[in-house]
């Protein structure tokens, strides 16, 4: 019997991580939103002339979830990794430093109407990513894989932005 409340509050406390993991990995985006509660039908975004690779609002939006969802699930694998001794202190700071910088991107951009900023924002984002990537591996090589296509969609936003810039 006591093993058995041992395994259910182990159980419930990989529950909680992992909803916790979640919670957390979607806050850049709900506070994107305030700065673009259109998303890609932002009348100012719409006025702007864009790279013909540049994909429907939809996309963007389906790209985001699956992305925060990759996050959250990357952070879990972190939390949960109890096997090692190592500090995981700088992995969740540059996981919070990415957040932040997620957040300020969509500010800079849709907010502010900064498009070479935003683009500063972007490229601190990416060195910020891959740093919290080598961070995450020593917890869950998975972890680590699971960064890499928030990296690579990166990478394809600063190409966006870098034509936005140059065709605005």
């Amino acid at each position: 019997m006591c093993v058995y409340r041992v395994q259910r509050r182990a159980h419930m406390r990989r529950v909680f991580q992992f909803i916790f993991a979640m919670i957390v990995s979607f806050i850049p985006g709900a506070i994107g939103s305030m700065y673009s509660p259109n998303g890609a039908s932002d009348a100012w975004y719409n006025m702007l002339n864009k790279s013909i690779v540049t994909p429907d609002g939809w996309v963007f939006a389906l790209a985001w979830a699956i992305l925060y969802a990759l996050l959250g699930i990357a952070l879990f694998l972190v939390i949960r990794n109890e096997k090692t001794r190592l500090s995981k202190g700088r992995a969740y700071l540059l996981f919070l430093a990415q957040m932040v910088l997620n957040a300020l991107w969509s500010y800079v951009f849709f907010g502010a109407h900064m498009i070479g900023w935003a683009l500063v924002v972007l490229i601190a984002l990416i060195f910020v990513a891959t740093l919290m990537m080598r961070a995450f591996r020593p917890f869950s090589k998975w972890a680590s894989y699971l960064v890499w296509p928030y990296i690579i969609w990166m990478i394809f936003a600063a190409y966006l932005n870098i034509a936005f810039i140059w065709l605005n």
